[in-house]
């Protein structure tokens, strides 16, 4: 390799941000690493226990001590530390519900010293999307629907990262929360104004953008999102450059990450090459691959990294272009290195149990009082459940449609039964053996998400509570839409149990409801 590619491929590799398989860095990871790559971004199938990611993470620092590791770690429904477990926080909406600022950045401070403890640089949150009903991606993700209650427990949480020894990255900028469509299947549109942007869904991010509680940088990179606001510009946010422009006039100098250019807004999935070569000439400093689940991890990496080689070499992006990014991200890296060691965590396996623990302590006191009832009154389960999913689409973020729900009532009820999501025929099978079950022997809970009138699962747990009204459902999707979904089912609104989502602190705040072990009547 000659001197002049050897400096482009040295160049291009310090804006890459990419997954990889497996819980040890592969060969072309090495390779990569040694050449000067930004940074990796850790998935559930790279961290099935803390213990495991700690050694992977310290393997990945002593390749290049500069190399940034980042995960979503939002807590709750999305979780990437705890993906086997189910999160020990109950996310976003919870702690949006509950309201109490101080829960919020204890929160984060004990997120952050598992992150800082597991050798996790930047945690890919807050999500400071403001929500709306309906959006099929944000809901529980989002700290509500008031931008100034994102505003404060976004800003809460960062301190909280900050004071943990983690990084923060806000996202999805410039808001994901007015959508319809999940950017993972296809691209969405934000229609309004500038005007309105600015007083939606601006405002929870220009919190974020200043300076720290302790005089430092605040927030450590901003994540773009994969939506077409057409009062900014004709491209998808990640690829538009009127929207890092907008970041950089809200007074954002830290280095902008793009959404994972696998997810089908922006690519097919399969070659991200040319949305990596438009996302730099947008103006983004860190190109997130993706998850590499169910294909070839290198080829993935070799798509961006090829097409942006070819890009600078026509021409089409600079090298100076490339050493500003580059030097964005050394910053930050910089800052959070600081962080980590003012925190006083030394990362390892048992730091990071004893950070475990502490992070559950602070999310089972945060899911206690964000789960409650509401509806008709709840009465203790007489005996084991017949449990029905009817959540019927998959949580793309989340990676699954996560059972933790189902998990802590049979455990809590050995006998107790649970049902999954059923095409139709299944379920009109399931539901003519439960209108003639005993209500007194076998009670029924069905777990809902998005009820939305003319939906199946609206049409669904209807069916369910005229042949059984002594049902009782267990809501994992936004609280506050709740009421108006279910309201109109047979009956009047039955007893509900809301959970703020599916993360393993919400199950077992819904489990003692459910086994009457504490009050909850909203």
């Amino acid at each position: 390799m000659d001197e002049r590619t050897t400096e482009i491929t040295r160049a291009v590799h310090g804006v890459l941000l990419p997954g990889f398989t497996g819980t040890e860095p592969s060969p072309w990871l090495v390779e990569a690493a040694r050449a000067g790559l930004a940074g990796v971004v850790l998935f559930g199938h790279n961290t099935p226990d803390v213990a495991t990611t700690a050694a992977l993470t310290s393997r990945l620092h002593a390749l290049a001590p500069g190399l940034l590791v980042a995960t979503d770690e939002e807590g709750g429904d999305v979780s990437r530390l705890e993906a086997a477990t189910g999160s020990s926080l109950p996310g976003a909406a919870a702690l949006g519900l509950v309201d109490d600022e101080a829960l919020t950045e204890a929160a984060g401070e004990a997120l952050g010293r598992l992150l800082a403890a597991t050798g996790v640089d930047l945690d890919l949150a807050p999500v400071l999307d403001v929500d709306t009903p309906g959006n099929p991606v944000i809901g529980v993700r989002a700290f509500g629907s008031s931008p100034g209650l994102v505003a404060r427990h976004g800003a809460a949480l960062v301190r909280g990262l900050h004071r943990g020894g983690a990084g923060a990255c806000a996202k999805h900028f410039p808001g994901h929360g007015a959508t319809t469509v999940d950017s993972h299947l296809a691209l969405p549109v934000v229609e309004a104004t500038v005007d309105e942007l600015r007083r939606r869904d601006l405002a929870p991010f220009a919190a974020v953008l200043g300076p720290d509680a302790d005089g430092g940088p605040g927030l450590d990179a901003l994540m773009t999102a994969h939506v077409v606001v057409p009062a900014l510009g004709p491209a998808p946010a990640s690829l538009e450059p009127a929207v890092v422009a907008l970041a950089r006039e809200l007074g954002f100098e830290g280095p902008v990450i793009t959404d994972a250019l696998d997810m089908r807004a922006v690519s097919d999935g399969a070659d991200v090459g040319e949305a990596a070569v438009r996302a730099v000439e947008a103006g983004a400093d860190l190109l997130c691959l993706g998850t590499t689940v169910g294909r070839d991890d290198e080829k993935l990496f070799r798509s961006a990294l090829d097409a942006l080689v070819a890009a600078v070499r026509g021409g089409r992006v600079g090298l100076d272009r490339l050493a500003a990014s580059a030097a964005r991200t050394a910053r930050a890296v910089a800052a959070i290195r600081d962080r980590q060691a003012r925190s006083g965590v030394r990362p390892g396996p048992a730091a990071a149990h004893a950070a475990l623990e502490t992070l559950g302590q602070v999310g089972r006191r945060a899911a206690r009082q964000a789960v409650h009832a509401a509806g008709r009154e709840l009465r203790p389960l007489a005996g084991a459940p017949d449990v029905v999913d009817l959540r019927t689409r998959l949580d793309h973020a989340a990676g699954r449609t996560a059972q933790h729900v189902q998990a802590a009532i049979t455990e809590r009820w050995p006998g107790a039964a649970a049902h999954p999501a059923l095409d139709d025929d299944g379920f009109a099978a399931l539901l003519a053996r439960l209108a003639g079950s005993d209500p007194g022997e076998r009670p029924l809970v069905v777990v809902t998400r998005e009820p939305l009138p003319g939906t199946a699962e609206r049409d669904r747990v209807g069916a369910l509570a005229a042949a059984r009204p002594d049902l009782v459902v267990v809501h994992t999707g936004v609280p506050a839409e709740a009421g108006r979904w279910l309201a109109g089912l047979p009956g009047g609104m039955p007893a509900v149990v809301l959970a703020c989502g599916t993360g393993r602190a919400n199950a077992a705040a819904v489990v003692e409801l459910l086994a009457g072990n504490r009050g909850g009547a909203a």
